[in-house]
């Protein structure tokens, strides 16, 4: 599921992945399903793509998010009562407790809560890959 919703460098919020032209993506707005062209000139990035450092191996954001969900009940995180950074970071910990405190910056944090709160407001609940029976390959 993740491998389909995008992430678009300049552009707010996330996006599902509609259909694949020459040179461009269609892609749907999560918000407000409004579709638009991604072009081959703008940074786009997979969530499904995305990790986070941890002090063994690095932790792909569908599990992060999977326990973010276990954690908060499926309902959304307000950052902004968290507090200070010091109390997101604390907070992160508790979900993710071997990030790598040096590489994964504040802001990181925050954007994994935005975008799982993105995810949970456009009913986005199951973040795993299904897992393929042996022999098979799941349907991208």
């Amino acid at each position: 599921m993740l491998k389909r919703i995008l992430s678009i460098s300049g552009r707010p919020g996330l996006f599902r992945l509609v259909s694949q032209g020459k040179n461009m993506l269609i892609v749907e707005s999560l918000q407000n399903g409004k579709r638009m062209p991604a072009y081959a000139t703008d940074k786009v990035v997979s969530l499904g793509d995305i990790a986070i450092y941890t002090q063994e191996e690095d932790t792909p954001l569908g599990e992060v998010f999977q326990a973010v969900k276990e954690k908060t009940d499926c309902k959304p995180v307000d950052v902004k009562a968290l507090g200070n950074d010091a109390a997101v970071r604390k907070y992160f910990k508790e979900i993710l407790p071997s990030f790598d405190e040096e590489r994964v910056y504040t802001n990181d944090i925050k954007k994994v809560f935005s975008w799982y709160n993105q995810l949970i407001g456009a009913g986005i609940t199951e973040f795993k890959e299904a897992e393929a029976p042996e022999g098979e390959h799941p349907a991208e």
